[in-house]
């Protein structure tokens, strides 16, 4: 294919303008969908604040869902009037095109690519057709990115007329699933309409062919490897990847069926795609990671004569080991060379990125003239292009990413030496990254400069240059090294630290009460105890143990008393038929109270309160000297006895619920004003088991914008729990969120909670060097 493109060819010009036109014919039909699903929102019973949200949104949109409406209708076709974005004859690198964004713009994207995603999934093989038609008209490897056959492009022009409508945010999420839906149906029919058009014109496409075929090996595939391989193999730009595909005198009869034999496969493409779409996010970003790296396998074994069947490490030829250790000392002081000098050493900007990454670029086609195999040669391509990618993320700050590019050769000698590291999201190499890549995504220059971050991501590359030869060995050690040092680094500094501490304290205290009271319960439920004292016993006395338990310890003298004062009590309060038994009662009841007050007061109970609590039970002994009822024997008031000295043997460390968490309680446990923390309790949140199991599967360290309370900010998860009841998160203001799990998955569940990257950075890297294969596969092998 050539790479000189004229994008102004009047066919492709008029196919854009035709798609938008059928698109936005239909924007009537999704307005009224999003109608009524506002209107089953208010429908639905809620909290008042999340109700009276809900009428706003309704109102809001009944006023300017038309203006909405007109107005992306107008931002597609001006979108569709202007020349795309071609690839020039010259590309420039990524990295040169680096610019600051604000956080609307960033949050825009976010969505639009979910949207966009979505989309895909469910119709990607009409619509990456449609598009390398257009690319065929207008000879070029690629689309522009603000193209309008882009779905990105669409939804990012929807979203902000949204906005710009005076539509809130917080509606939008609402009706994320009806506008997929809806786009989803439209979208399909103007690929079909434009479809018509091109080929009325005379318009073939080279890629046309290996596309039927593709569709048709997949006909005799089971309906799980036709799901997964359509996926992988949704055509963008399939012509390009000429030199990996099969020789078409290999494939049987069947390519000269008509296209038109394929529709049924295509309705199960899109079958498939939706019910990707109604996966939860997690479950359809590991389908996505396995499609990428399915992808990546195939490419990389046609190209390397089954490089991929092999199992044991492979041995790097002679040449090219000698060429990778002269280039591992040849340019390092090019890799260290900062733009200015600070008080904390060398400073680094874009303008030290773009250099590093001219460096590498050098380096790798170096390289790629000293390989001896293709597969050397693939490999060092797919590796350069992945550290070009991860170079040119704009949201890592520049010295981080400078860092990353030193280990670029490191993680090239990985990926010669074990093809694993291509086939797997879990390889050390690629966890190492991806986690060092997402604790530095929220921070800016300032911020990270001569952070503890940034020396420990300096260090660990220095220990992995160090030791180049140990390969994966190394990148286990310094991953599992960096882990620690992040579960130190979030939380070791401010108001974060007191937070962790007294949090984890809340979690082992309500955790403990619960299980405590599960344990009275089983004691006394065959015990004639009066039912004061069994409520006050399993709601108030034990939290007091509990409370103890945390605070003093288990086998505390103190806790202990407390734990010996529930036998007493239950004594106490039992039928006393005999003068002794009563003497002994009167003879105690001034101790035996004194330590109910004392442990009401651990708990925090007001005076009035625990006066409550002491004249009921004192009433209560007062009518157990009267009482007629059977006594309790003194043997199973002494085997109660041991059983709550020793009450830890009897219960598990499995989490036991929801957590009764609120402000007052961080209060009373740290003893200091809990303004600067939002605590957000369970409250009844219901989330499904997808999501709650998500919210467990959250990494340290990651970046989400949280919408809490009409205020939208930039967060980092900076602690969990050991029973992963309770998260905490932290602002660059200082500010600290602490939600329990069920409300954090809810959260997640209504877009309240959105992660700042939706795939790992080297999963990033690796889709992104596709796309350029794909685009351009003649550069695989070139040297």
């Amino acid at each position: 294919m050539s790479t000189t493109a004229t994008p102004d060819h009047p066919l492709a010009r008029r196919t854009r303008q035709h798609f938008v036109a059928e698109l936005s014919r239909r924007l009537g039909e999704v307005g009224v969908a999003v109608k009524e699903r506002l209107t089953q929102a208010l429908e639905q019973v809620s909290s008042v604040r999340e109700m009276q949200e809900r009428r706003d949104a309704w109102t809001l949109f009944q006023s300017h869902g038309r203006a909405w409406e007109e107005a992306v209708a107008a931002a597609w076709q001006r979108a569709a009037r202007a020349d795309p974005v071609a690839v020039a004859s010259k590309p420039v690198p990524p990295v040169l095109e680096l610019t600051l964004v604000g956080d609307d713009v960033v949050e825009n994207k976010i969505l639009a690519s979910r949207l966009a995603l979505a989309l895909q999934e469910r119709i990607g093989g009409p619509l990456a057709e449609l598009c390398v038609r257009v690319q065929q008209l207008e000879k070029s490897d690629e689309l522009g990115p603000d193209d309008v056959l882009r779905p990105e492009t669409l939804m990012r022009l929807l979203i902000e007329q949204w906005l710009a409508s005076r539509l809130p945010r917080a509606s939008l999420l609402l009706v994320v699933e009806t506008l997929q839906r809806e786009l989803a149906a439209h979208l399909l029919d103007a690929c079909k309409s434009c479809e018509a058009l091109l080929v009325s014109s005379g318009v073939q496409t080279d890629g046309e062919t290996k596309y039927r075929v593709r569709l048709t090996q997949m006909s005799s595939a089971s309906p799980g490897q036709h799901a997964a391989q359509a996926r992988r193999e949704a055509p963008t730009g399939q012509d390009a990847l000429d030199s990996v595909l099969p020789d078409p005198a290999r494939r049987g009869p069947d390519t000269a069926q008509p296209l038109a034999r394929d529709d049924g496969l295509r309705n199960r493409h899109l079958a498939d795609g939706q019910m990707v779409a109604a996966m939860s996010p997690l479950a359809r970003a590991r389908r996505r990671a396995q499609g990428v790296l399915g992808q990546l396998r195939r490419v990389l074994s046609e190209q390397t004569a089954g490089i991929f069947e092999a199992t044991a490490k492979q041995e790097i030829t002679p040449t090219l080991a000698h060429a990778l250790q002269r280039s591992q000392s040849m340019v390092d002081p090019d890799m260290l060379i900062g733009d200015t000098e600070s008080a904390d050493g060398v400073a680094y900007t874009q303008a030290s990125v773009v250099r590093v990454a001219s460096v590498l670029r050098e380096r790798s086609n170096e390289l790629k003239k000293k390989a001896s195999t293709d597969g050397e040669k693939a490999t060092i391509e797919i590796v350069a292009l992945m550290f070009q990618s991860i170079l040119a993320e704009e949201r890592i700050p520049a010295a981080v990413r400078v860092w990353f590019a030193r280990l670029q050769l490191p993680v090239l000698r990985v990926a010669l030496a074990e093809p694993e590291f291509f086939g797997t999201l879990n390889h050390p190499a690629r966890q190492l990254i991806d986690r060092m890549g997402s604790c530095a995504l929220g921070f800016d220059a300032h911020a990270i400069g001569g952070s503890a971050l940034e020396a420990e991501i300096r260090r660990v590359v220095q220990v992995i240059e160090q030791y180049p030869e140990t390969g994966r060995r190394v990148f286990q050690l310094v991953y599992d090294e960096f882990q620690k040092f992040l579960s130190k680094y979030l939380t070791e500094k401010g108001a974060a630290s007191k937070v962790v501490s007294v949090a984890q304290q809340v979690e082992q205290k309500e955790t403990l009460a619960i299980q405590y009271t599960i344990e009275l319960r089983n004691m006394l439920k065959d015990m004639p105890v009066r039912d004061e004292v069994r409520e006050f016993l399993f709601k108030v006395w034990a939290e007091v143990l509990a409370m103890a338990a945390v605070r003093k310890g288990a086998q505390d003298e103190e806790t202990v008393a407390f734990k010996r004062s529930a036998a007493d009590l239950v004594w106490a309060a039992s039928a006393k038929p005999n003068r002794a038994d009563r003497a002994r009662v009167i003879q105690s009841l001034p101790a035996l109270l004194q330590r109910l007050r004392q442990g009401m007061t651990l708990l925090g109970l007001s005076s009035p309160v625990q006066e409550g609590h002491i004249k009921r039970i004192s009433d209560t002994l007062a009518d157990a000297f009267m009482s007629k009822t059977e006594a309790i024997p003194q043997a199973r008031i002494d085997m109660m006895a041991q059983r709550l000295a020793n009450l830890e043997d009897f219960v598990s460390d499995e989490s036991m619920g929801d957590l009764p968490l609120d402000a007052d309680s961080i209060e009373l446990m740290l003893g200091i004003d809990a303004s600067s923390i939002d605590v957000i309790p369970d409250a009844g949140a219901k989330p499904s088991e997808a999501m709650l199991a998500w919210a467990h599967e959250l990494q340290l360290g990651h970046w989400f914008t949280l919408d809490h309370n009409q205020k939208i900010s930039q967060v980092q998860l900076a602690w969990r729990s050991e029973r992963r009841q309770l998260f905490l998160f932290a602002a660059m203001d200082g500010r600290s969120t602490l939600i329990q799990a069920k409300r954090l998955a809810a959260y997640l569940q209504a877009g309240l909670l959105i992660p700042q990257e939706e795939e790992a950075l080297t999963l990033r890297a690796t889709r992104q060097a596709l796309e350029k294969l794909d685009a351009n596969p003649g550069r695989l092998l070139a040297v």
